[in-house]
């Protein structure tokens, strides 16, 4: 039940984050200004965070996350905290060094991460040029 409900908010504020970039009249002025700038950076703050702790959260219910080819099971809360932050930080970036990968769900998950990094530039890009 906590798990249904932990991932139903964290999913709930990667929506609220992503939607900033698809408001009217939220960025305005000049493409490179400061504000566009923090604007950009905490939604991938918040993205990255999210999957983090969705990953997390897959990851204590049993779903493992492989670590350099290892299933580690016996690693502590902090452990895999930091790895899934990893984790997801590199899918979002599509950089995936590939020393840490999902199993089972995880993967479909990654897929619509990797799926969002990607189209977090274009829509910036967009919605910067059609303020303008």
């Amino acid at each position: 039940m906590i798990f249904m409900l932990l991932f139903i908010a964290i999913t709930t504020c990667i929506t609220m984050s992503l939607k900033t970039l698809f408001k009217p009249n939220k960025i305005k002025g000049k493409m490179l200004s400061f504000e566009n700038f923090l604007v950009l950076a905490v939604v991938y703050t918040i993205i990255t965070l999210g999957f983090a702790l969705i990953y997390l959260l897959f990851d204590i219910q049993g779903y493992l996350i492989v670590r350099d080819g290892f299933i580690t099971e016996a690693d502590g809360f902090w452990m895999r905290l930091e790895s899934s932050f990893y984790f997801s930080a590199m899918t979002l970036f599509s950089v995936g060094y590939g020393d840490i990968y999902p199993m089972g769900i995880g993967r479909m998950i990654a897929v619509f991460e990797a799926l969002i990094g990607y189209t977090i530039p274009a829509a910036f890009v967009a919605k910067a040029v059609l303020d303008r």
